[in-house]
């Protein structure tokens, strides 16, 4: 097996060979397809997919909503409080990579006033509360379709606490039945944001839980 998956690696490398052969051949002795992998990212590394963000569709559709209006009177006040924009982390973690409603929902927030952060897919826990610490963050939204929820989101706040991040907030939004609600409620979640959600409504819980953490700061 050792064999097969150096040879593999060394077709990757030189590109002498056909790559879909040497893979099959690591598989026919018994290579897994992570140790697959492997061989081939030593020589290509991994692909980061990272959602695009969008602007101005959310806000010229809801320009004359006076919701609109209040959310942005009310980003601006936060704003002049704390000295920036809120901003939060569009978070897409394990292997879910339906990233559709994390671009709408990255989208959406930037033009409503937020400063938005979109990670890239297939983050871990751990890795998505580095980039949430680092790029210090006060929201971050995890994205989720694929029935990861409960495992990830419990990882994700006891990764930000323990990286120096329990003060940033998480919510979750996606395919989540309702009877996982109060689930992740009770592990940390603040709030969680179902299928057909509008985005004006997620706007305004995300910034009344803002305001609330910054009135009992």
């Amino acid at each position: 097996m050792t064999a097969a998956l150096e040879a593999l690696t060394q077709v990757a490398r030189t590109g002498d060979g056909n790559i879909l052969e040497a893979a099959v051949r690591a598989a026919r002795a018994r290579a897994t397809v992570g140790e697959i992998s492997d061989a081939m990212r030593v020589v290509f590394g991994d692909h980061t997919a990272v959602p695009e963000v969008v602007s101005d569709i959310y806000g010229d559709a809801y320009k004359d909503e006076p919701e609109l209006a209040t959310l942005s009177a009310r980003l601006s006040d936060f704003s002049r409080t704390t000295g920036r924009k809120p901003k939060i982390m569009v978070a897409k973690l394990g292997q879910d990579g339906h990233d559709r409603g994390a671009k709408i929902i990255a989208s959406a927030f930037g033009d409503i006033g937020f400063d938005v952060l979109a990670g890239p897919l297939f983050q871990t826990p751990d890795e998505a509360a580095d980039m949430a610490v680092s790029a210090k963050v006060h929201v971050i939204g995890m994205s989720s379709l694929a029935a990861g929820h409960k495992t990830l989101a419990p990882q994700l706040i006891d990764a930000l606490k323990a990286k120096g991040g329990g003060d940033v907030i998480v919510v979750v939004g996606g395919v989540v039945p309702r009877q996982d609600y109060q689930f992740l409620l009770d592990h940390g979640v603040a709030a969680v944001f179902g299928p057909g959600t509008n985005v004006m409504e997620a706007g305004r819980a995300v910034l009344d839980l803002l305001e609330g953490r910054l009135r009992n700061a």
